[in-house]
């Protein structure tokens, strides 16, 4: 991604040809990487913590994991279902993106595989239970 940024400010700079449909090519890119990495993080528990309640109440903390991992499961499932219903009309409508003509239905999958990898992720880090 960032390459190919680089190359689009060079060539819009230096000859003023910048790449066409870099924006939409980034912008999937960005999606896939971001939501696919979700479920890792969830698996290797490596969200960012703020640890303002662990200094004054530890004997809350495993119950305070316990409440966010069942949020973020409900949460991630909420979204993965109200993203499937948006899917399904950006697929039954055949939009497409303004430079390249993608189906923008690309940029749905990433998302929909990352929050439902997401839920599941998570669901599985609740029931483990973590240390």
């Amino acid at each position: 991604m960032m390459l190919l940024t680089v190359a689009d400010v060079a060539l819009r700079s230096a000859l003023n040809r910048p790449i066409h449909g870099t924006f939409e090519l980034i912008e999937l890119l960005l999606a896939g990487a971001f939501f696919f990495a979700l479920p890792a993080v969830f698996l290797r528990d490596g969200h960012i913590v703020v640890d303002v309640v662990d200094h004054h109440a530890p004997r809350a903390v495993p119950w305070l994991r316990r409440l966010a991992g069942a949020l973020a499961v409900a949460m991630l499932v909420v979204m993965t279902w109200q993203g499937g219903r948006a899917a399904r009309d950006t697929w039954a409508f055949g939009d497409v993106t303004m430079d390249l003509s993608l189906p923008r239905i690309y940029y749905w999958t990433p998302v929909l595989i990352g929050l439902g990898g997401g839920a599941l992720a998570a669901l599985v880090m609740l029931l483990r239970g973590r240390k």
